[in-house]
């Protein structure tokens, strides 16, 4: 045998020989896709992720004392969202931000639930407060910033809640799949993965939506997978097309921030859209759904 086939440092090796990748389920024995696995169905509520119905979750970046928190959950429940997004507690990146309201922004939750009917996701930040989130969510997420926080996806896995689990800013595929196997090791059995968005040189857009990995994921992985265009850009006039974009690249839902006027909105205002304007991004989403053999 040649001994560049041996890994000679002198000899060039075969160009057509790759070294093989672990079989997914083997190397994520709880999230891998198996070869002929069908996409695991998580329902929360009515909705029904991972099925041939896009799930919209929609809803203001935070909670707001405004009373804001009402109009938008009516709004969006009649233009089509079936869960409501907002969060009580928000990790900005300023520690003088707006932080969120917390226990008192978990009550308001569970008014515009029983108001509108529509299922709640929003963000658990603290191991110590999941059990109070649990109390009043039907779906708990893990932001971008928590996606490695261990303690966190281990408490949030035993909390018997479906799970939306967010993509890092600079986490790649492997991290972003091991802390989804952390969930699910922890006892965790519903989990969505929501791509929105990574940080890359470019700096015109907030971060960069990597439609690759919604593809790639779809393959690898038995999880749904949905898209948060809000966060990917961060600027409203940009959300409407990354919607089209991600329902187009088999997205299983998107995640978009939405508020009734989004100049007075306390965080993620200029990636909010109004009323008027998520309708009509919902209109043409329907419209590519329907290309797509989906519907919404």
């Amino acid at each position: 045998m040649p001994r560049g086939a041996q890994g000679d440092p002198g000899v060039s090796p075969d160009p057509q020989l790759k070294p093989l990748r672990p079989a997914d389920a083997d190397r994520y024995p709880r999230s891998g896709r198996a070869a002929g696995q069908e996409t695991t169905l998580v329902r929360v509520g009515a909705a029904v992720f991972g099925g041939p119905r896009l799930v919209v979750a929609a809803g203001p970046c935070a909670v707001e004392p405004s009373g804001s928190l009402l109009a938008t959950a009516a709004a969006v429940r009649d233009a089509g969202a079936t869960i409501l997004r907002a969060g009580a507690y928000k990790p900005r990146t300023s520690p003088y931000d707006f932080q969120g309201l917390g226990r008192e922004g978990l009550a308001l939750l569970a008014e515009a639930r029983a108001a509108t009917g529509l299922p709640v996701v929003t963000e658990v930040l603290d191991p110590r407060d999941v059990d109070a989130v649990a109390a009043v969510a039907d779906m708990l997420q893990i932001g971008s910033r928590s996606v490695q926080n261990v303690p966190l996806l281990r408490e949030v896995g035993r909390s018997g809640k479906p799970v939306l689990l967010k993509r890092g800013m600079m986490t790649t595929v492997h991290e972003w799949l091991s802390a989804a196997e952390y969930v699910l090791a922890a006892g965790g059995r519903d989990l969505v993965l929501c791509e929105r968005g990574i940080r890359t040189f470019e700096d015109a857009t907030r971060n960069t939506l990597d439609l690759n990995t919604v593809v790639l994921l779809k393959q690898r992985t038995h999880l749904p997978v949905i898209v948060d265009p809000s966060h990917a850009c961060g600027d409203a006039n940009l959300v409407a097309a990354l919607c089209r974009a991600a329902v187009a690249a088999g997205a299983d839902g998107l995640l978009i921030e939405v508020h009734v006027d989004p100049l007075l909105a306390l965080s993620d205002g200029d990636q909010s859209l109004d009323p008027a304007a998520f309708r009509a991004a919902m209109t043409a989403c329907r419209a590519v759904a329907a290309a797509v053999g989906r519907e919404i």
